[in-house]
């Protein structure tokens, strides 16, 4: 994978240890195993960010993170991945995952209000929780799935196109200037 492009956006390790908020983890942050951009660490990384995107709880980073260094996969991957659930994409996602739990445990659907979706979630919580919490875990955990292997799979589709690339290289003759040069 372009592992320049990536480490141009990620934070510095120094920078995050030096910070006296995080000085609780300063010890597990010297860990070069969750900053390396590996396809195991990288497909990991997704894993847990995605999965957390899913589950309706409050410090879902935290869980993301906490599950990143256990596991030792790119921590500040995971730890992003989690806002793929944000304002704007936490009423649909929510939604869908309380469709599909309700449709599973055969429970009838509770309709939204016109309000807006939080006001609905605070009123109607009592009786949507165990659906939402089944949907969001289930659709968490194909979305962790189905995410490692597309990584996977694509860094090994890149690494394979990279490596045919160097052997095409290798194999042209020197152009004409290069041996009038050489001379």
């Amino acid at each position: 994978m372009p592992r320049k492009f990536i480490k141009r956006y990620l934070p510095k390790p120094e920078k995050l240890r030096g910070q006296k908020s995080l000085g609780f983890l300063s010890e597990h942050l010297a860990d070069p195993s969750l900053w390396t951009l590996t396809r195991r660490s990288v497909g990991g990384a997704f894993s847990i960010g995605l999965f957390f995107a899913f589950i309706p709880m409050p410090f879902q980073m935290i869980a993301a993170a906490f599950l990143a260094i256990l596991f030792r996969v790119n921590l500040p991957i995971a730890v992003g991945l989690v806002w793929v659930s944000n304002p704007l994409t936490m009423p649909g996602m929510f939604y869908v995952s309380y469709l599909l739990g309700s449709w599973l445990m055969d429970v009838p659907l509770q309709p939204p209000n016109t309000d807006g979706m939080l006001e609905w979630v605070i009123n109607r919580f009592g009786q949507i929780w165990q659906p939402l919490l089944l949907g969001s875990v289930l659709l968490g955990a194909i979305a962790s799935l189905l995410s490692n292997i597309g990584v996977r799979l694509v860094w090994r589709w890149y690494v394979s196109m990279q490596w045919k690339r160097r052997m095409r290289m290798k194999r042209l003759p020197p152009p004409p200037e290069a041996d009038s040069e050489a001379k």
